[in-house]
C-alpha cells in the first residue's frame, strides 16, 4: 500500500516544494524524418552512377574528336540504358533501404 500524505489547502499553496512528488520517466524519442541522406552513399548506387557518368563523359570526348558515327551509336544505346538504369537503381534503393 502507498503511504498517503495529507496537506491542508493553505499549506499546499503557500509551501514551496523542494522535491517533486513525481518520479521522472524515461522518454522514448522518435524521429519524424525516416530518410537519411547518408543512405544515398550505398556503394552499388555510386557504382551505377559512376558508370553512367563515365559513359556520358566518353560520349562528349568522342564528339569533340569528331567521331560522330560512334557518338550516334552511343546515344542510341544510352537512350535505352539510362531510363532502365535509373529505375533499376531506384527500385534497388527502396528495396534495400531500411525504414
Amino acid at each position: 500500500m502507498r503511504k498517503t500524505k495529507w496537506f491542508t489547502f493553505r499549506n499546499f499553496f503557500h509551501r514551496s516544494s523542494l522535491t517533486s512528488s513525481m518520479k521522472p520517466r524515461p522518454v522514448n524519442a522518435y524521429s519524424f524524418v525516416p530518410f537519411s541522406p547518408v543512405a544515398m552513399l550505398d556503394p552499388t548506387i555510386l557504382t551505377i552512377g559512376g558508370v553512367v557518368l563515365g559513359i556520358a563523359i566518353i560520349e562528349r570526348i568522342l564528339e569533340r574528336w569528331g567521331v560522330i558515327d560512334l557518338v550516334d551509336q552511343f546515344s542510341k544505346v544510352m537512350r535505352f540504358i539510362l531510363p532502365v538504369t535509373f529505375y533499376g537503381a531506384l527500385f534497388y534503393f527502396f528495396a534495400t533501404f531500411m525504414f
